[in-house]
């Protein structure tokens, strides 16, 4: 080894105490024999202590060096050769091989060394003990020109080897106090990590709201670390006025980080100009829901502050996951309640119309929708047909079975969700088009498994619907295809009830029922009694079926020449009976003149009818239904007595 003065200058600062103070549990520590292959920069640090405070000494004439137990140099003072190792094997005896095998100074004369680098050189050499068990921990060695080393040099190197030895049990007290010192702040910090970290988990569940958590997180962050950048990365469809909340998006370049953590859910680091990228997945019990990314300059974070920010990591990722768990059971007790509450109101009423267009409001304000129609499937026609929307141009619209968003409902029997139809047209849509419409929700309307009819809701802002919306139509549908299905059976019976089934006029109760009602509101009414003149000998001659194709034809007739107001009934075997509401008598004859001269031209085989028509007004006494019947009977029966196919006044 070469010597030119080779000290280390970093040196760290000496923990100053007087013998005299030093605690007794501090001076009954010890250097032991296994900390020897690790004291090296203890012994070079106090032979550098050593030189500065040994000015004024009367020096030696030669080289000094320290040298360990096992025969390596650790630090020299003085220009000059000397050996990297004192081993007698390598370089024969030296006072240094003497000294540690007598465990006491030795002297060796420069005629005794083997080595020809030493032959010029005498060598003495002087062993430093540990104060309480008395273990060689070094060795101080001075290497004097041949011939000049005596008893009164090595008794110099021994008052040396005193002072160095003091140096470095100085310096071995100041690591001592320096280490428990550093872990009582460490352990101050441990706990005030733990203190914040408590607290920070007591809020944390204190919050229900998954904003309020995502904001409790990252307020926490940029108060612990104020010099450190946190961004929380979501996986959920989740959108938050937190700047710093963002999605998670694969694709990005500058992702690759917290893809890599939250795919694995481990955390992962990365270093590179200067800066430290910490990527935490905050992770729950059902799985992880996004990452916590903290940009910092590079070596603020230690091992400690990982352990702690990943601990925190996982506590923002339990009280996410309880807030979302919150947050989805008040959406499930909500979306409970509405299909609670529009069940019952759809049941509340039987009738089709009604029912669908209470429907089509109720869709609007649940899914904060701008247009929204209810389509019934015509079974006979295979057609869909608009029955309730909030665009009146459309109601009553039919549309074939492949049509448009019908037409892939009836394919697939599949709900639809569109986030935008300027961008992705796949079909062409009437209701689209006239609403200005850019998102939708579709769903079938099922009744044991086959459509019977189609809902469609629209928005004219892209990507307005979710997946939470996709799924509540579809349970809303299930309802709302069961009460339209209720409605129409109820219309079929209702209508099976109050219709003849050979005509397919009203019956004649609900004629009856109808007159009564109109008795009681309107001003006036008319009545028309139709007969169907030498009917029996029609039926004699033809036989029944001609019979009945003839009352089906003058019913045609009779419904073909009325207004949409007008009932038309059949009053009993070949009788037929016409209200006209707020209809004076006048008018009612030149309409019953009108039936007989079509049914006398359009019969086949030709018949004829006689009519006896009456009127009533608000002004007459004792008004009633007999009472109307009975005038039109008797201007009937004038009018068969006249000679038929003739109408009559009563």
């Amino acid at each position: 080894m070469q010597g030119s003065n080779n000290e280390t200058s970093a040196r760290s600062p000496v923990w100053s105490v007087s013998r005299q103070h030093l605690p007794s549990w501090l001076a009954e520590q010890d250097l032991t024999e296994a900390d020897l292959p690790y004291i090296q920069p203890l012994l070079t640090d106090a032979f550098l202590d050593w030189l500065g405070e040994s000015d004024g000494f009367p020096w030696l004439r030669g080289r000094l060096s320290i040298v360990q137990p096992s025969g390596k140099t650790v630090i020299q003072h003085g220009d000059g050769w000397f050996p990297e190792s004192w081993d007698a094997k390598l370089i024969g005896t030296t006072a240094v091989s003497e000294a540690l095998d007598r465990m006491e100074p030795a002297l060796i004369n420069s005629d005794k060394h083997a080595s020809s680098f030493l032959r010029s050189s005498d060598s003495i050499a002087v062993p430093i003990f540990t104060r309480i068990k008395g273990v060689a921990f070094g060795v101080v060695v001075c290497l004097l020109p041949a011939g000049t080393a005596k008893q009164e040099e090595l008794s110099l190197l021994q008052a040396a080897a005193l002072h160095y030895r003091s140096c470095v049990y100085r310096r071995f007290e100041s690591m001592f106090v320096n280490g428990m010192l550093s872990e009582q702040k460490q352990s101050r910090r441990e706990q005030r990590r733990r203190d914040i970290l408590f607290e920070v988990m007591r809020r944390l569940n204190g919050h229900i709201d998954v904003e309020n958590v995502l904001s409790e997180v990252l307020d926490s962050l940029e108060k612990l670390y104020p010099f450190c950048r946190a961004d929380l990365f979501l996986s959920q469809d989740y959108s938050s006025a937190n700047e710093k909340v963002k999605p998670l998006a694969f694709h990005e370049l500058d992702m690759d980080l917290c893809r890599h953590a939250f795919l694995d859910g481990q955390v992962r680091e990365e270093r590179a100009g200067g800066r430290h990228l910490v990527a935490m997945p905050l992770t729950g019990k059902q799985g992880v829901y996004g990452v916590l990314r903290l940009d910092t300059p590079e070596n603020n974070f230690d091992d400690d502050d990982l352990r702690f920010l990943t601990m925190l990591a996982g506590t923002a990722g339990a009280a996410f996951e309880k807030a979302k768990l919150h947050e989805h059971a008040n959406v499930l007790i909500g979306e409970l309640r509405i299909i609670n509450e529009l069940t019952q109101q759809l049941n509340r009423s039987l009738r089709l119309t009604d029912t669908m267009q209470f429907a089509s409001a109720e869709l609007l304000h649940i899914f904060n929708a701008d247009y929204c129609c209810i389509l019934q499937l015509d079974a006979s026609n295979n057609e869909f047909v608009i029955m309730a929307a909030n665009v009146p141009e459309l109601i009553g619209e039919t549309f074939s079975s492949d049509y448009g968003f019908c037409g892939v409902i009836w394919d697939t029997k599949e709900p639809i969700i569109l986030s935008d139809y300027r961008s992705a047209t796949p079909v062409t849509s009437m209701f689209m088009e006239v609403t200005s419409s850019r998102s939708l929700l579709a769903s079938p309307l099922l009744l044991n498994g086959n459509i019977i009819g189609a809902v469609l809701i629209g928005k004219q802002h892209a990507n307005h619907f979710s997946y939470e919306n996709y799924k509540l139509l579809q349970v809303l549908s299930t309802h709302l295809g069961l009460a339209m299905s209720n409605a129409s059976l109820h219309a079929e019976v209702r209508r099976m009830v109050i219709t003849d089934n050979l005509t397919g006029l009203f019956a004649r109760h609900y004629l009856n029922e109808r007159i009564g009602r109109k008795l009681k509101k309107d001003a006036s009414g008319s009545l028309i009694l139709v007969d169907i003149d030498h009917f029996k000998r029609i039926n004699d001659t033809y036989g029944h079926q001609v019979g009945d194709s003839i009352l089906i034809q003058v019913s045609n007739i009779i419904r073909s020449s009325i207004r949409e107001g007008d009932i038309a009934a059949r009053w009993g075997g070949e009788e037929l009976a016409i209200y006209l509401p707020q209809l004076g008598l006048e008018q009612t004859g030149r309409v019953a003149e009108r039936i007989r001269e079509r049914v006398e031209l359009e019969t086949d085989p030709q018949v004829t009818v006689s009519c006896g028509i009456s009127e009533w007004h608000s002004s007459d006494d004792k008004i009633s239904v007999e009472s109307l019947f009975y005038r039109a009977d008797m201007a009937l029966y004038e009018a068969k007595n006249n000679g038929r196919n003739r109408v009559e006044a009563g």
